[in-house]
């Protein structure tokens, strides 16, 4: 709290960022630590996560916030569940980022109650939440970025106020998803963060050990002489960081999001001062911040004066081949389910004769088994195969993430089982392309699970119109 204290007097720091359960740790709530730095005088930014709260705790909690006047958030999909007590947490994620965002937005215009609830019927008062997202640039696979930049799409159109990046070294990122925004009309504040590694933090996040952070082996190299200078490299490390804030304001950020292991408040006056004194000539810091990933893609040309991008794209023309089971499952598809396929009627005649009937049962298990041989299907009853690549987000993802991956895949691989099985979304990426429907990733928005239907019928309930698909 000696920093919260610090930062009020001083008035240099916006807001202060609360962690929720970093690592998938349990730990002190950031709502109480934000009500204790708001009653110093301080805004605080709470972190407000997906991972431990289904949708009615997440109402609650919300409001609750909105009560005690904190209504700055930083929403986000949060890091898998890991130990507790007695093993590891259940993980929730009854909603992801794309689907809380949405939320917000619907309490801050004033939620109506459904009317089927205690008191329901009436439309609440509105809250005053101040909503921010996150993105994650820095990403190997051409595939990871795009859908990187495809969910962080969603979370503007479902009015996300502001965007923090994840904690990067590499300027040409940085600037890249500056662009990105730029180019597809996201017009919301940008920060970029600034995390001030020591070579034992550095150490950990080079060995891919926290998921989505990376530090490559040149990188970590610099951290460990640095390590072996009498002040353990506090100094340098602190020049880097503000060069860093220099060359984001140089960019175009709206600001810096600024974080690390051991950090004082004077130690953050002091980057903030001394950015300012470097911010004339950013453009000489940017070869500084050059740490590309081994054969990592980019989104635009390099621009080699700069060092930066230019706004030309690269050639994205190559892909993946065909892969035949996709190929097959569109064929199934396009046989039955859309209106103009031309069993299209014949099956919803079908479902509507048997719905209620001794038969249903029946059809519902060997659909069950058609669908747990090629998809891993969880009976949900709303199935969302169409929308990812036919990949099942109930049983593929351990997040179960609808609308676009978290932030924490590496090198295409799942943040929860890496190198063992990869990232749903850069699948149905990698399936979609060949297409040329890669991004049908950025335009669709699923609704989060109507538990209602579990356990039943996905093919009943979408041909009576049952489903998130609202087919008549």
């Amino acid at each position: 709290m000696s920093i919260a204290e610090k930062a009020a007097r001083s008035r240099l720091v916006n807001a202060l960022s609360i962690t929720d359960n970093p690592g998938g740790h349990p730990a002190l709530s950031p709502n109480m630590l934000g009500l204790e730095i708001s009653r110093l005088g301080m805004d605080p930014l709470i972190h407000f996560t997906c991972k431990d709260k289904n949708r009615n705790q997440i109402e609650s909690t919300l409001y609750s916030l909105d009560r005690n006047g904190l209504s700055n958030l930083l929403v986000m999909t949060g890091d898998f569940p890991l130990y507790g007590f007695e093993g590891n947490a259940k993980p929730v994620f009854d909603l992801d980022s794309v689907h809380l965002i949405h939320f917000i937005n619907q309490m801050n215009l004033g939620l109506d109650i459904d009317g089927k609830a205690p008191g329901g019927g009436v439309r609440l008062p509105p809250t005053h939440f101040f909503k921010g997202c996150t993105v994650s640039p820095f990403k190997k696979l051409e595939s990871e970025v795009m859908a990187q930049y495809y969910r962080l799409y969603k979370k503007a159109k479902m009015g996300a106020d502001f965007v923090i990046t994840q904690l990067g070294f590499d300027a040409r990122k940085f600037d890249e998803v500056y662009r990105y925004m730029r180019h597809n009309a996201i017009r919301i504040p940008i920060l970029g963060n600034v995390y001030i590694l020591n070579q034992a933090v550095a150490k950990v996040m080079n060995q891919g050990r926290v998921p989505g952070c990376v530090v490559t082996d040149d990188l970590y190299r610099i951290y460990e002489e640095e390590a072996k200078t009498p002040d353990k490299g506090r100094v340098a490390r602190l020049t880097r960081a503000a060069k860093l804030i220099a060359i984001l304001k140089g960019i175009g950020y709206d600001g810096a999001h600024i974080g690390g292991p051991k950090l004082t408040y004077d130690d953050v006056e002091w980057m903030i001062g001394k950015s300012k004194e470097l911010s004339s000539g950013w453009e000489d810091w940017v070869h500084e911040f050059s740490f590309p990933q081994k054969d990592g893609f980019y989104l635009y040309e390099k621009d080699g004066k700069t060092g930066l991008n230019t706004d030309v794209p690269v050639d994205r023309r190559s892909c993946p081949q065909k892969a035949l089971g996709y190929a097959m499952m569109r064929l199934f598809h396009g046989l039955a389910f859309t209106p103009e396929a031309p069993l299209f009627n014949s099956a919803r005649w079908f479902f509507k004769k048997i719905d209620g009937t001794g038969l249903e049962g029946t059809v519902t298990e060997l659909e069950y088994w058609i669908k747990f041989i090629s998809s891993r299907c969880r009976r949900c009853g709303d199935c969302t195969l169409l929308e990812v690549a036919f990949l099942c987000p109930q049983s593929q993802c351990p997040k179960y993430l609808f609308n676009g991956p978290c932030g924490g895949s590496g090198e295409g691989w799942c943040e929860v089982f890496p190198n063992k099985k990869r990232c749903i979304y850069v699948r149905a990426y990698d399936r979609l392309k060949p297409y040329g429907e890669e991004e049908s990733l950025k335009k669709s928005y699923i609704p989060p699970r109507n538990w209602a239907l579990d356990q039943t019928s996905s093919w009943a309930n979408y041909f009576l119109g049952r489903d998130h698909h609202g087919q008549k």
